[in-house]
């Protein structure tokens, strides 16, 4: 008889593929060719998708976070995380690279990180130089999408799959600036359960890696304690069920995925769920909450 998976119980995976090995011997390798580094966040998740894993390897470098895809993330949520950055006297801008949604800003932060060195080699009697920067981040998080708004041209190769981008690739812009991407890197062992649910649910670990019945469910049972109404207004959901493996059957038979028997295909369910949880048809979430609300701005 099937079992459903309990969302409370992490699945056991083995998930650390040897490309991300390499990578994080060819970015300690690399810094030293790099003035800064821009670090992209998932706006969603911004504390999960931060590489600690690299942290004291980067920590003498100025760093610069970006919080990407902010347009599905709250807003209120997003301005608390760009204060709780700044507050570690760390450079931070918010945008979306799909749509060049912040690029004005983030050019902005980058030049006002870079002044210092820019200085120093005046002080030197050397001429400005354009600045190199690397840019880092998970798999899955817009890094080489963000290069291309910021060069204006297809000069980084992207698609939405984790780990597309496998060596590092060095960008000309027009804009004073080099940029080095690098492919997305994750680290062997999380600090939680909930960073790998999170990692999960936003499509940074593979579905081929993580099983997707086990994020979904937990994802139904997350969304229907933070945010009750966004299922049943997304599904035309009557009641809301009060298990989540329940609220899967109850999405699968609203949306039409049955099999012979009128059995739902509870795997199309489960990917119905995730697809429009990440692509922001459910609405607009955060799963890490800031460390301090914001402060509300006056209409």
């Amino acid at each position: 008889m099937y079992q459903p998976p309990n969302p409370s119980a992490s699945p056991v995976i083995q998930w650390y593929p040897g490309h991300m090995a390499k990578a994080k011997r060819d970015i300690a390798k690399d810094l030293q060719l790099v003035d800064l580094v821009i670090q992209v966040l998932d706006a969603r998740i911004p504390f999960s998708s931060r590489n600690r894993d690299l942290a004291e390897m980067i920590q003498k470098k100025t760093q610069v976070f970006f919080l990407n895809k902010m347009d599905l993330a709250e807003t209120d949520a997003t301005r608390a995380w760009l204060g709780f950055f700044r507050t570690e006297k760390s450079f931070a801008a918010a945008g979306n690279s799909n749509r060049k949604q912040g690029i004005k800003e983030l050019l902005g932060t980058l030049r006002q990180a870079a002044e210092p060195l820019m200085r120093s080699l005046e002080a030197k009697g050397r001429l400005r130089r354009p600045i190199r920067a690397m840019i880092i981040g998970i798999p899955n998080s817009g890094k080489s999408t963000l290069i291309n708004a910021i060069a204006s041209q297809a000069a980084a190769k992207t698609e939405n799959r984790p780990g597309v981008t496998r060596g590092a690739q060095w960008v000309k812009t027009s804009f004073g600036f080099e940029l080095l991407d690098t492919p997305g890197v994750l680290w062997p062992k999380f600090a939680s359960e909930e960073t790998a649910f999170n990692l999960a649910v936003t499509g940074a670990i593979s579905d081929l890696v993580f099983p997707r019945d086990y994020v979904a469910s937990r994802l139904a049972a997350w969304l229907a304690q933070e945010h009750p109404h966004a299922l049943p207004e997304r599904y035309k959901l009557e009641s809301l069920p009060l298990e989540p493996q329940e609220i899967i059957e109850a999405i699968g038979q609203k949306r039409g995925l049955l099999a012979s028997g009128g059995l739902v295909r509870r795997d199309d369910a489960a990917l119905l769920l995730l697809q429009e949880f990440r692509n922001g048809k459910l609405g607009r979430f955060t799963l890490d909450r800031p460390p301090f609300p914001a402060e509300r701005k006056s209409d």
